[in-house]
């Protein structure tokens, strides 16, 4: 069939699969035919382009608001295996997003597909990697509640890839860079070093994950003449996107692509709208 030769296709495919074991497979089988020339970028998709209110996801977890997600200590058992959950949402939802960006922004550089599905793969892993350590506590995916703050923002930002670079991977992954030192320092006290270099893994790709979002939310500037900062910044109240609390991790946002400028203006914290 020919859409199986179709990039976003086989991306929204994926995107829209529900269940787990389906939706790793399908993004590991996605890989693997763009590597072999089995999945082309045609330049008339017969993938038409939709808004996706929900992604394909799994009956469970209940999602609920963000604000009644509970807190829990994660020195007690529950508690530990909630963080766990917590952080395996966080990557089944970047699998999506990855694979949104691919079907969703149409005639845009090869390597700009490259990129995404190149990070669709490795959030699956990353996922497949906390989901094992949230079975080994006698927990699975599904278990606890979780919210939809990621795919609210990509419903928000679905219209213009300038828009999602700049309020997914700057906004939303690179908060992921900044509460990873304080989680893995909270391990260190409870002796847990499996975990520690699960999260060591994911924090070196995420930093990759952002930059590539920062490659593009640049490009995409210059293309329309606009100052990438001012741009930035003017996104985040526009849009209303959670101001980075701090310590920020500066270290991995300089890698990431981050300015030492904009760092000290997310720094000092959200400016005050002015009057109309």
């Amino acid at each position: 069939m020919l859409e199986q030769h179709d990039l976003h296709a086989r991306a929204y495919g994926a995107l829209m699969e529900p269940a787990l074991e389906p939706k790793l497979a399908g993004v590991e089988a996605l890989l693997a035919d763009w590597a072999s020339g089995a999945v082309n970028l045609l330049l008339e998709s017969a993938c038409p382009v939709h808004s996706v209110p929900d992604a394909g996801r799994p009956a469970r977890p209940e999602l609920i608001p963000h604000t009644e997600v509970p807190r829990r200590s994660p020195a007690t058992p529950e508690g530990f295996a909630a963080l766990l959950h917590a952080i395996a949402h966080i990557e089944f939802n970047a699998i999506n997003l990855a694979l949104d960006c691919v079907y969703r922004f149409r005639g845009l550089p090869r390597d700009f597909y490259a990129g995404w599905l190149q990070v669709a793969g490795e959030e699956a892993y990353h996922f497949g990697l906390v989901r094992a350590r949230l079975r080994s506590t006698g927990h699975d995916y599904g278990d606890f509640p979780a919210h939809r703050g990621l795919w609210d923002m990509a419903l928000k930002t679905e219209d213009d890839p300038l828009v999602r670079m700049a309020l997914v991977p700057r906004v939303l992954e690179a908060r992921g860079l900044d509460a990873t030192p304080p989680i893995v320092a909270r391990l260190k006290q409870i002796g847990d070093a499996e975990t520690i270099a699960v999260l060591d893994i994911i924090l070196r790709d995420e930093v990759g994950h952002v930059a590539l979002g920062d490659r593009w939310f640049r490009h995409f500037c210059r293309e329309r003449g606009w100052p990438e900062e001012e741009t930035y910044l003017a996104l985040m109240t526009d849009y209303e996107a959670p101001w980075p609390p701090k310590p920020l991790n500066v270290e991995a946002r300089l890698k990431a692509g981050f300015t030492p400028d904009e760092i000290r203006r997310l720094e000092g914290g959200r400016p005050c709208r002015q009057p109309a």
